[in-house]
Parts: structure tokens; C-alpha cells; sequence
């Protein structure tokens, strides 16, 4: 593949990954600023129509039986985390746009421990986006790494 359309394919992962920690972001600031009881009310409301059709609706049941026992502390949990992930991601994206030497191997680390993260995760919960987001990282770093060592060849010698 040319070294352009690798370039390319680099940038767009980038900017995907800019858009997910952007999405991360807003939903850490959202969970921060929304009440439990109004998640509670919302679930309630969205999964009533499908429980009158069918009270044993494994994806209504399963949301509203989330939704009661999502804790604050559980909410608080994931705003911090959602916000934290989303920011860190973020600083890394524009880093990486920027041309920024140190954000190719901070980038390859950082999302090199989000990859191990989510594997674990997904032995714990088989959820398939967690596949879809572990796979994304993979391509990711490996157009990082394959960056970084193009900056390092052109870098000039002191």
C-alpha cells in the first residue's frame, strides 16, 4: 500500500477516534449533570410501549432492570470515567493531528492499555462493541507505530 493512502487511512482512524472520545465526553458530561431519578424515568418511559406488548421483553426488562438499580455512586463512577477516557482520547487525537512527537508513543501506550482493558472487560461481558472499539485501537496503534517511525526517519540530526 502507498505510503499516502497509509497516511490516509491513519488520519480518518485518528479522526474516529477523536469522534468516540468526543461521544465519551459528552456522555460523561451528560450522566454528571443529569439526575438518577430522571435515567430512571427516561428508561421507564422508553421500554413502557414494549412491556405492554410483551412483559417478557428481554431487552425492555433487562434496561428497566438496569435503569433501578443504576446507583448514584454507580452514576457518578461512570461520568468521571466516561469523561476522564473521552478527554485523555481527545488530548492524544490532537497530539496526533498536530504532528506532536510525543503523542505517537503516549498514543501507543495509552490505547495499548485500553486494548488490555477491554479485552478483560469483554471476558467479563461478551459485549460485541467491546470487540469493535478493541479492534479500532488495534489498527490504530499499529498506524501510530507505523507514523512514528516515519517521523523518526525524517526527523533532522543534530
Amino acid at each position: 500500500m502507498q505510503e499516502r493512502r497509509i497516511h490516509q487511512l491513519f488520519e480518518v482512524s485518528v479522526l474516529l477516534k477523536g469522534a468516540h472520545a468526543a461521544v465519551e465526553c459528552a456522555g460523561g458530561i451528560a450522566l454528571a449533570v443529569t439526575g438518577n431519578g430522571w435515567i430512571r424515568r427516561v428508561v421507564a418511559q422508553a421500554t413502557q410501549n414494549e412491556l405492554l406488548e410483551d412483559k417478557q421483553d428481554f431487552v425492555a426488562n433487562h434496561m428497566l432492570g438496569w435503569a433501578q438499580g443504576f446507583s448514584i455512586h454507580a452514576q457518578h463512577f461512570y461520568a468521571w470515567y466516561l469523561l476522564s477516557h473521552g478527554a485523555v482520547k481527545l488530548a492524544l487525537v490532537v497530539g496526533l493531528l498536530m504532528r506532536k512527537l510525543w503523542a505517537y508513543p503516549t498514543a501507543i501506550v495509552v490505547l495499548g492499555l485500553f486494548i488490555i482493558y477491554q479485552i478483560y472487560r469483554y471476558t467479563q461481558t461478551h459485549g460485541l462493541g467491546l470487540l469493535l472499539l478493541t479492534a479500532l485501537d488495534v489498527v490504530v496503534v499499529a498506524l501510530t507505530w507505523h507514523e512514528y517511525k516515519l517521523m523518526r526517519r525524517h526527523l533532522p540530526v543534530d
